[in-house]
This record gives structure tokens, C-alpha cells and sequence, in this order.
């Protein structure tokens, strides 16, 4: 079990790496049709969460559909030369650059937590917020690493009703509190078992709900490797009372 430190959503080429990196793939050897597929399967489940930016992830889409396509062409493109074109040449490209401008940004944060390590005088008794457990391991994660436990939940959610009398809408802010209302502190809770039985439109706010309160530190996120599921627990002295109507829930008719 490994404790989660929440990484701002990111963009298409992170995505791609984190496939790459996950299946430990050589990035001038990319099998383009497994990739394409599994990148345009997470495409759909953003576009559903609606998270900022999913235009980008479709133009990516886009290009690794082209690629795919003209792999599959019977005779090979060649250049001025006579020399065979690879059409993953420009897409390598971009993240062999990608990867250099990222490796930079990380030995600059690595060097700012450094500094954030040393203490003026007169802060040495300050205690870090971010201090983690001894016999816990942070690690550091995308939203691409809680997409597997959201898929999952999804697949088995009920299928949403032909004839509604009223339509219930969830918030982002409501679902925060429904969180803090069945999450008790000191102890975790799976993500999965929370939702589960659940409409698809609540899932997905409630994970929306689950993003914004890791990155507010409302709550704590731990993973497993097997991806399948992740836990929540309140961070100590967050708000736990029980607000609101019940489940942070509305109705509106339609």
C-alpha cells in the first residue's frame, strides 16, 4: 500500500508515458496498435469526467490513429532517398523532447524540496504537514493512476433509467461533503465499496469530488500496484460532521 501524492492533471504526451513506462516499453519501438487502442479506451472515460483539456487527448488520438493507419499500409512510405519512413519518427520525437524539458522540471522541484528541507532560524521546531509515516511509501501519481478503480466501478454501475420522473444531479462541492461525512478519520476506505451499486452520474462526480479534496488535502489517497481500486482517508483535522441533505443529493425534475 502506498501513500498518494496527487500530481496536477496533466496532458497527452504524459499519458502516453505513462503507458510506456508502466509496461516498460522502448520508446523508438512503440507498438502503436495496443497503445492507440488503450489510449482512446482512457480518452472516452476523461471525456465522460469531463476533466479540462480532453481536446488535447482527441488530436493525440487522432495522430496515433493516423500512425496506425499508415503502419498498416501494404507498401512502406520511403523518402527523397529511397529510404523507408518510420511514421512514429515525429511522435518519438516529441517525447524523447518532452521526456528532456520533464527531467529538467523534476531536478528543479528535487532541488526546491530540498531547500523547503532547511529551516531560518526560528522554524526549526516547525513540524511538516507533509510528513509521511515510517512504514508507508509516498508516491507520486497522475490521474491516470485512480482511471483503472474508475473504469472498474463504472462497468458494474446500474444502467440509468429509460423513463425518470426526476432527474438527480450531484456537485462537485456536494459530493466533497458526502465524502467527509463517510469517511472516518484514521481508518481507509475503498473507493470502489463507496460508489459501488451507485448511478454512473454520481460516480463520476464523486471521483471529480475525490481529485479536487487530494489536491486541497481534505484527503489522503493510497494505492495498490494492482490499480484496481484505491482508498481514501481523511486528513487529520479536516471537517467530518455530517452536513447537508443526505448523500449530497438533488432533485430536479425534468
Amino acid at each position: 500500500m502506498y501513500r498518494v501524492r496527487l500530481q496536477h492533471f496533466e496532458g497527452p504526451l504524459d499519458l502516453l508515458l505513462f503507458f510506456i513506462r508502466r509496461d516498460e516499453l522502448d520508446i523508438h519501438d512503440i507498438p502503436i496498435a495496443r497503445i492507440a487502442d488503450e489510449f482512446l479506451e482512457t480518452v472516452r472515460m476523461l471525456e465522460r469526467i469531463d476533466l479540462d483539456g480532453v481536446g488535447d487527448f482527441l488530436y493525440m488520438a487522432a495522430m496515433l490513429i493516423s500512425i496506425k493507419a499508415r503502419l498498416l499500409l501494404p507498401t512502406q512510405e520511403v523518402d527523397d532517398d529511397g529510404e523507408p519512413i518510420d511514421p512514429r519518427t515525429e511522435l518519438v520525437e516529441r517525447l524523447v523532447e518532452y521526456i528532456r524539458f520533464k527531467e529538467a522540471s523534476d531536478a528543479l522541484a528535487i532541488r526546491h524540496e530540498s531547500r523547503l528541507e532547511r529551516y531560518t532560524r526560528g522554524a526549526a521546531s516547525g513540524v511538516s504537514a507533509d510528513t509521511v509515516p515510517a512504514d508507508e511509501q509516498l508516491l507520486e501519481a497522475t490521474v491516470f493512476d485512480l482511471i483503472g478503480a474508475l473504469r472498474r466501478v463504472l462497468s458494474r454501475a446500474p444502467s440509468e433509467p429509460v423513463h425518470a420522473i426526476a432527474q438527480e444531479t450531484w456537485t462537485v462541492e456536494q459530493q466533497q461533503e458526502f465524502l467527509m461525512r463517510h469517511l472516518v478519520p484514521g481508518r481507509r476506505r475503498s473507493f470502489v465499496e463507496l460508489v459501488g451499486g451507485r448511478s454512473r452520474a454520481f460516480i463520476i462526480t464523486t471521483f471529480l469530488a475525490v481529485l479536487e479534496a487530494a489536491r486541497t488535502r481534505l484527503l489522503d489517497i493510497f494505492v495498490e500496484r494492482s490499480a484496481d481500486d484505491f482508498y481514501l482517508q481523511p486528513v487529520t483535522g479536516s471537517p467530518t460532521e455530517e452536513r447537508g441533505t443526505d448523500d449530497g443529493r438533488s432533485s430536479r425534475p425534468e
